[in-house]
C-alpha cells in the first residue's frame, strides 16, 4: 500500500442529465489509470483506493458512477429515471469522462461490481484498455444474482426469511425483483423496511469472510432504514440485479473473446460464499491472456488480497 495521495484535479461532468463526480490523484504526466468501485452504488467513499496505485507512477482517476456518491441525482432522488440507469449507461459515462480528460487508453481496475463493469467497458471499448486488475470477480450474470439472492439461503435460512417477509414476492417474480419494487415504493415505510432488510442481508452473505464485522449500519437496522445511503445503494443494486446487469442472462461471457489480447489478473478468495469462485475460474478459462490468483483463506475482499492487487496494478503497469 502507498499513502493516500489527495487528489491534484476534481469536478463534475455533465452528461445525460446527470453531473458525474471524477477525481484525479498521483502524477498528472503518470500512465492512466481508472477506479471503479463496488456496489452498483458504493461510490468513491474515502478515496482508500488510492493507497493502491503508486503516486510516482500512475495518473490515478476515480468516478462515483451515475447515481451515487457525490453524483447527482442520487438514484432514491430520480426515482422515475432510475430506468435510464444501466451499463451500457454507465460505459457512455466511462468514454465521456476519458474524452473529457485527454486520455487514450488507461488500466482498469475494479473490485466486486466494478469487476463487471470494468469488464463491460473493456468488452465495448478493448482499444481503450492497457490491462485489468479485477478483484472478487463477478460478472452479475443470472446465474450469479440467483446464487447470491436465493441459492445461498440454504446457509442463512433465518436472514432470508425475512428478506423474503418484508419483500414478499409477487407470482412469478424473484425476491431481487421483489426487493427493486418494494424500494421503488410510493410508500416510505415499505421502502425504508426494504432498505433495512436487504442491508442485512448483504452484510450476512459476508459474514462467514475471516474477520467480519457487522457495520453500525447493519447491526441497528432501523438506522440503515433512515439512512439515505444505504437505501440509495440496495435501490441500485436490486436494480442491476433484477436486470442481469442489462448484460444478458449470461452476460459477459459471450463477449469474452474481445478481451483475449488483453492482459489481466484476476484475484478471488475461495471462501467467498456471495460471489463464488467459479466465475472467476471460468473467466480465466475463456482468457488466454488472464492470471488467476486464488487466496485460500479470504473470502469477499482480505487483507491478503489487497495485497495482491496492488502487487497487480504494479505489474500491468509495467507493461
Amino acid at each position: 500500500m502507498f499513502p493516500q495521495a489527495e487528489p491534484y484535479e476534481s469536478g463534475s461532468l455533465e452528461t445525460a442529465g446527470a453531473s458525474l463526480y471524477w477525481e484525479q490523484s498521483g502524477d498528472p504526466a503518470g500512465r492512466a489509470a481508472l477506479y471503479l468501485h463496488g456496489g452498483p452504488g458504493s461510490g468513491l467513499r474515502h478515496g482508500w483506493y488510492r493507497t493502491w496505485f503508486d503516486p510516482s507512477v500512475f495518473r490515478t482517476v476515480g468516478l462515483d458512477q451515475r447515481g451515487c456518491g457525490r453524483s447527482r441525482p442520487l438514484a432514491v432522488d430520480a426515482l422515475d429515471s432510475l430506468g435510464e440507469n444501466t451499463t451500457q449507461r454507465l460505459i457512455r459515462d466511462i468514454e465521456a469522462l476519458r474524452a473529457h480528460l485527454g486520455i487514450d487508453r488507461w488500466l482498469v481496475v475494479g473490485v466486486s461490481w466494478g469487476s463487471t463493469l470494468a469488464l463491460a467497458y473493456a468488452e465495448s471499448h478493448p482499444e481503450r484498455v492497457d490491462g485489468l486488475a479485477l478483484l472478487a470477480v463477478t460478472s452479475t450474470s443470472r446465474e450469479e444474482v440467483d446464487w447470491i439472492t436465493d441459492g445461498v439461503a440454504r446457509l442463512f435460512p433465518e436472514a432470508w426469511a425475512r428478506l423474503h417477509a418484508a419483500a414478499p414476492p409477487l407470482p412469478g417474480e424473484r425476491v431481487v425483483e421483489a426487493v427493486a419494487r418494494c424500494l421503488r415504493s410510493e410508500e416510505p415505510a415499505v421502502r425504508e423496511a426494504a432498505a433495512a432488510v436487504w442491508a442485512e442481508w448483504e452484510a450476512t452473505i459476508v459474514s462467514l469472510d475471516p474477520g467480519f464485522e457487522p457495520s453500525p449500519v447493519v447491526a441497528a437496522r432501523n438506522v440503515a432504514a433512515r439512512n439515505v445511503v444505504a437505501r440509495n445503494k440496495a435501490t441500485l443494486v436490486t436494480h442491476y440485479w433484477a436486470n442481469d446487469a442489462f448484460l444478458g442472462p449470461t452476460g459477459i461471457l459471450d463477449a469474452i473473446a474481445a478481451l483475449r489480447p488483453v492482459p489481466a489478473v484476476l484475484i478471488h478468495g475461495r471462501r467467498d460464499v456471495g460471489s463464488p469462485l467459479v466465475t472467476a475460474w471460468r473467466l480465466h478459462r475463456s482468457w488466454p491472456g488472464s492470471s488467476l490468483r486464488v487466496v485460500e483463506d479470504e473470502g469477499h475482499g482480505g487483507p491478503r488480497m489487497w495485497e495482491l492487487l496492488v502487487e497487480a496494478i504494479a505489474e500491468l503497469g509495467q507493461r
